[in-house]
Parts: structure tokens; sequence; C-alpha cells
């Protein structure tokens, strides 16, 4: 796959400012695939959210997207242009949550069991997801993540699965993207090719 990149790092490392970066310093025209599921009641959220939509150029494309990420690229029209997915965490997050009705639960009131099957369906996800990113030949993709896995261990079982599900879904992106860079305190490091 000639046309990946993947960012990785910790939260708040800069990831999405240096994936914005290089996409600006491509000159093509810009589209932008948000995977955050936008929940009406949480308001700290909806402050990021604005936040990150205030950053981005007025001439970009914003396509909202979350399961349903790998039909929206297929949509996009053949030219040359460059996408940024941002992010796989919020990504897998909506794939394992999927079908669940958690709006009043905390981590430690959902029952850990409804997700022991989640595992393939979210590799399965992730492989059509990088089969529609290899189909389009004009486009080129910088995809941002988290590093999950450098940190504590989380005090719950939904945290430690999802922090497992995600190093997977990490391991075979990254695997098939021809650059990978690692933002440490808002410095990137190439890591792939090296």
């Amino acid at each position: 796959m000639k046309n990946l990149t993947l960012i990785t790092g910790g939260a708040r490392s800069g990831k999405s400012t240096f994936a914005e970066s290089l996409a600006t310093s491509s000159n093509k025209s810009i589209y932008y695939f948000a995977t955050m599921k936008h929940i009406d009641s949480d308001l700290e959220q909806t402050a990021r959210i604005e936040k990150h939509r205030r950053r981005r150029p007025d001439n970009w494309t914003t396509i909202e997207a979350t399961t349903d990420l790998s039909q929206k690229i297929q949509d996009i029209p053949q030219k040359p242009i460059l996408a940024i997915i941002d992010c796989l965490s919020l990504f897998v997050t909506s794939i394992l949550f999927e079908g669940e009705n958690i709006d009043d639960k905390t981590c430690a009131d959902i029952n850990i069991k409804s997700f022991d099957n989640k595992e393939k369906p979210i590799i399965e996800t992730t492989k059509k997801l990088l089969s529609s990113i290899n189909n389009q030949k004009d486009i080129d993709f910088i995809v941002v993540t988290n590093e999950v896995g450098s940190g504590i261990v989380p005090t719950t079982p939904l945290g430690r699965a999802f922090r497992d599900y995600l190093g997977i879904v990490n391991q075979i992106v990254a695997k098939e993207a021809d650059t990978v860079w690692l933002l440490c305190s808002g410095i990137p490091v190439k890591i792939k090719p090296q």
C-alpha cells in the first residue's frame, strides 16, 4: 500500500495537528473523515469536536463516519486528493459499542462478556477499511490513531479489552502502511521506513 501514512502517539501528543500540517503541505484537495460519534448530551465532547472543526480550513471536505467508514471512502470521487482519517481509536470504539445501549452506563456498569466476541468483527472491519483505502489509487491517506499500550493498565475489563483491540488494529494498519510516524510531546519521529 503505497498511499497510506499512519500517525500514532499518546493523547495530546500532536498527532492531529501533524496530520493536518502534512495534508496542508500536499497542496491537494483534502477530505477529512471524522470518526467521533456525536452525543448531544456530552458537552465536553461537543467542545472537542468544535475545536477540531475550527482548526480545519474551510475548503476541506469533512465527512462524518463511524462504522460506515469503508463505504464512505469508496464513495470518494477518483481524483488526486488526500484523505485524513481521524481517528482509528474512535473507529474501533464505534465497532466495539455497535448495537450496545450504553447511554447512561459507566464503564464499571457494562457487562464485559458482551465484548468478548468483538475481536473478529473488529479485525474484519479493519481489513475492509484497508481494502477500501487500497482501491482508491489516486488518493493518499493519512490515518491517525492512539498508542494506548504505553501507559498504565486500565482498571476496568472494558478498558483492557479496548486497549487490546486497538493494539491489534494498530498493528494491522502499521504493517500495511508505507510510512508510520510516532508523535512524542509534539515531536514527530519516523519509525517506518527505518
